[in-house]
């Protein structure tokens, strides 16, 4: 009987075991191969993202024509001294492919060439501007996180209440409006005969930091905030409804937990991915949108000189200032694509399959 058996199941070699210690240590070591996979290819598209808008960037200026006619205009046939140096300063004596290679290059060691209007290295003209509209959309979104947080669960909370439909039509309503018309209205009750509670425009000595007159930050800070807040609180509000109506969310109720509980326990950790998602949309756009709000309020960041340097055809600060929006814009979004990943334990296994 025993050589039957043998028979019917015969051994080749020694069987293999696998302990559960195997399997668990084995999983962490392909959850992590798998994001550091992800992580590299995200890395490399940002890159080639920012690669594809320096070619925008840089053969869109290049195609407005002649870049010393722009700049000096009528005084073009009576300045020769001056032509040959801004033709100098923008290498316009080499191939069109070789002006962007060379350009390229200065952008990669941090060398953004020099301001063909005061004849100055770029990076000295825009390190403070950089820092001022930086710490412009830190206050924004200091503000605008929370703010629209807790509308939102305000309005999840107690839906199809009165609070609930008003918050809904003034949502909507600053929703249409433009951020500069928004400014002009806020200038127009803060600064002007209504109230005149605070400066229309800001003022700093030159070279100034813009904390250095906080008062002079509270109505662009505002103006964005008006204008960000209402669309956050409209998209937060939704996801919150979603994750309230879900399954966990009715099985909790169920067991006796507390509305405020669920909300607090089960619906806010499964709404904060889609929270950094649109958050980080719109911290993305505010860099590109503070450059209206900038130059309405005389604000001394890269928006506002951005505007100056498109009306001096300064071509070398209009490259190294878009390229700047759009790194910030890449980086923005990279970010939160990270912290979806970290703050969402399920995405981090899937990468290992």
């Amino acid at each position: 009987m025993s050589d039957t058996g043998a028979r019917l199941t015969p051994r080749t070699g020694p069987i293999p075991v696998t302990s559960a210690a195997d399997t668990s240590t084995s999983r962490p070591r392909s959850a992590r191969r798998g994001w550091a996979k992800w992580l590299l290819r995200r890395v490399g598209l940002a890159i080639i993202t920012l690669w594809v808008v320096s070619l925008i960037v840089f053969f869109a200026t290049s195609a407005l024509g002649d870049p010393v006619r722009a700049i000096l205009g009528k005084d073009y046939n009576v300045s020769p001294e001056r032509v040959a140096a801004i033709s100098a300063a923008l290498h316009l004596d080499q191939p069109l492919w070789q002006r962007y290679l060379t350009w390229l290059g200065g952008l990669l060691r941090g060398d953004l060439g020099e301001s063909v209007a005061s004849g100055l290295p770029v990076t000295e003209l825009i390190g403070g501007r950089v820092f001022n509209s930086a710490f412009l959309v830190f206050l924004v979104a200091l503000f605008m996180i929370p703010l629209s947080l807790l509308i939102a669960m305000l309005c999840a909370r107690r839906r199809g209440s009165a609070v609930d439909q008003v918050v809904q039509v003034v949502t909507l309503a600053l929703a249409g409006v433009p951020e500069f018309v928004t400014g002009i209205l806020l200038v127009a009750l803060l600064s002007t005969t209504v109230f005149q509670l605070l400066p229309a425009v800001t003022v700093l000595p030159v070279g100034a930091l813009a904390w250095q007159s906080p008062v002079s930050l509270v109505l662009p800070v505002l103006t964005l905030v008006v204008a960000i807040v209402p669309y956050l609180v409209r998209i937060l509000r939704s996801t919150m409804l979603e994750a309230m109506d879900s399954d966990y969310a009715e099985l909790a109720r169920l067991k006796g937990v507390p509305e405020g509980r669920v909300l607090r326990r089960h619906v806010l950790p499964n709404t904060i991915v889609p929270t950094v998602q649109v958050t980080a949309l719109q911290l993305g756009w505010l860099v590109g949108g503070i450059v209206l709000i900038e130059y309405l309020f005389n604000y001394p960041g890269i928006g506002a000189m951005l505007v100056d340097s498109v009306r001096n055809s300064d071509f070398p600060m209009v490259q190294a200032l878009t390229m700047i929006i759009a790194a910030a814009y890449v980086v923005v979004n990279l970010v939160a694509d990270v912290l979806s990943i970290l703050l969402l334990p399920r995405a981090r296994t899937g990468m290992a399959a």
